[in-house]
């Protein structure tokens, strides 16, 4: 198996976190794991092997970026995943705290990852940079306005880096998926099940596997190949808006 280095993977006790932790691994990193449940991450750490490990990671808490980066001594690969909506509130009456969450971990949480690591990216001499983003940062939609810019604001973070780091050797990619089933309309309509499985009702969404190997892909690119963005949807999904469902 080739040998690629360390990868940083956030958000990675479920969904597309998790996989990616598994898919990287499967591809030949090393990877280093952060999530704020960190059972889970231990129990996936424990799952991957002994090329795995797993630290508790609160990308919203300054203090928890700087402890769980101490642990990291090199870096070749940042997955930038940790990220989440809240709500579907339209602008009348927004929540102003479920925006400033949104805003916190979507964007400067993954100013506080990259940021700390970008020493480390830059000495591998190969270095890159994959943010988890949304077709939410390229459509806007009703009710979506808090994710909608804070996923627009980390895909600017990540254009102005690309910008930034031209002579470097840090590559900078984003991938936006669609429609993927996973804890992400559970956690966006606070536990309300019904109301999260009926996002995905009468189509085959994307998988979290779906997604993290669109990730492994881009992570394993020739060092010279720099995929900026990629847009992942499930067939039935061919805007936010437009979805086809069975028997509609």
């Amino acid at each position: 198996m080739t040998e690629r280095g360390t990868a940083v993977v956030t958000g990675a006790s479920s969904g597309i976190g998790a996989a990616t932790g598994r898919a990287l691994a499967a591809a030949g990193f090393r990877v280093v794991l952060g999530a704020r449940r960190l059972h889970l991450v231990e129990a996936l750490a424990t799952e991957i092997g002994s090329q795995a490990q797993a630290y508790p990671l609160d990308v919203t808490d300054p203090i928890s970026v700087d402890a769980f980066c101490g642990h990291i001594d090199d870096c070749r690969l940042l997955v930038n995943n940790a990220g989440g909506a809240l709500g579907l509130d339209p602008i009348a009456t927004a929540d102003e705290a479920k925006w400033q969450t949104m805003y916190d971990t979507n964007v400067l949480g993954t100013l506080r990852m990259t940021r700390a690591l970008l020493p480390l990216l830059v000495t591998s001499g190969d270095g890159h940079v994959i943010t988890v983003g949304s077709v939410a940062a390229i459509e806007p939609y009703p009710g979506g306005a808090g994710y909608n810019a804070a996923k627009h604001a980390a895909r600017a973070v990540m254009d102005v880096l690309r910008l930034e780091l031209v002579g470097q050797p840090v590559r900078v990619s984003e991938v936006d998926p669609g429609l993927v089933e996973t804890e992400f309309s559970l956690v966006r309509f606070e536990g309300d099940r019904d109301r999260a499985a009926a996002v995905y009702e009468g189509l085959t969404p994307l998988t979290a596997g779906d997604v993290a190997e669109v990730i492994a892909f881009v992570a394993t690119r020739p060092s010279h190949v720099d995929i900026d963005q990629v847009v992942v949807r499930p067939r039935d999904q061919a805007r936010v808006w437009l979805v086809h469902r069975d028997g509609t």
